[in-house]
């Protein structure tokens, strides 16, 4: 059974202070520049103009929340660690980012999108250790499954799962997604649901 949402752009946040202030509950995106999370925002929703895909890595600026079946928050976040951005504005991960994901009361799950087709990237580890550090409740999300046979998807996300278990007694809930072909598309929306109803 397919999924039906009504989604609609609400507004953009420059800093936390101005993210909505109602009772509706945030799941957020987060993810390397080029990641592939303005596409999956798109594939969730069914609407593919929402969140504007750039092939520039790094457009996402700000904050973007879009309201969902007027009863959550979808949150888009600005990607981290793309090198043109200059050192000052990208820090390791910017205020924008850290402030909303450590402060936010709003913010009620976080999916990090991780491409599958690389190898664990330092700075992913580093932002899901920093969830961790802060009893952050997230996922992870692998992008792209599309561009890699099924046998290649399943040892990039094994040696995945070998990483984090060096450090994690419990592994994150994880997904596997393809903007393109609609690929996981439900189980990312009823862990939603789920989640929205019982975390």
């Amino acid at each position: 059974m397919a999924i039906t949402i009504k989604a609609k752009f609400k507004c953009s946040s420059e800093k936390v202070s101005q993210v909505p202030k109602d009772e509706l509950k945030d799941i957020a995106f987060i993810g390397r520049s080029n990641v592939g999370k303005s596409s999956l925002v798109n594939m969730l929703t069914g609407q593919k103009g929402l969140a504007k895909v750039s092939g520039t890595p790094g457009k996402t600026k700000l904050i973007n929340h879009f309201t969902i079946n007027d009863s959550w928050y979808l949150v888009d976040l600005p990607g981290y660690g793309y090198a043109r951005v200059s050192k000052t504005a990208r820090g390791e991960f910017s205020k924008l980012i850290t402030d909303y994901v450590l402060k936010c009361e709003k913010m009620h799950f976080l999916f990090v999108l991780v491409d599958s087709r690389l190898e664990p990237q330092k700075i992913d580890l580093r932002f899901i250790e920093l969830l961790g550090t802060n009893g952050i409740p997230f996922g992870i999300i692998f992008t792209k499954a599309d561009k890699l046979s099924q046998a290649q998807l399943n040892r990039n996300i094994k040696a995945y799962k070998q990483m984090l278990s060096e450090e994690w007694e419990e592994l994150p809930p994880m997904f596997v997604s393809s903007s393109e072909k609609g690929t996981g598309r439900e189980e990312i929306l009823t862990f939603i649901e789920d989640a929205l109803t019982n975390y």
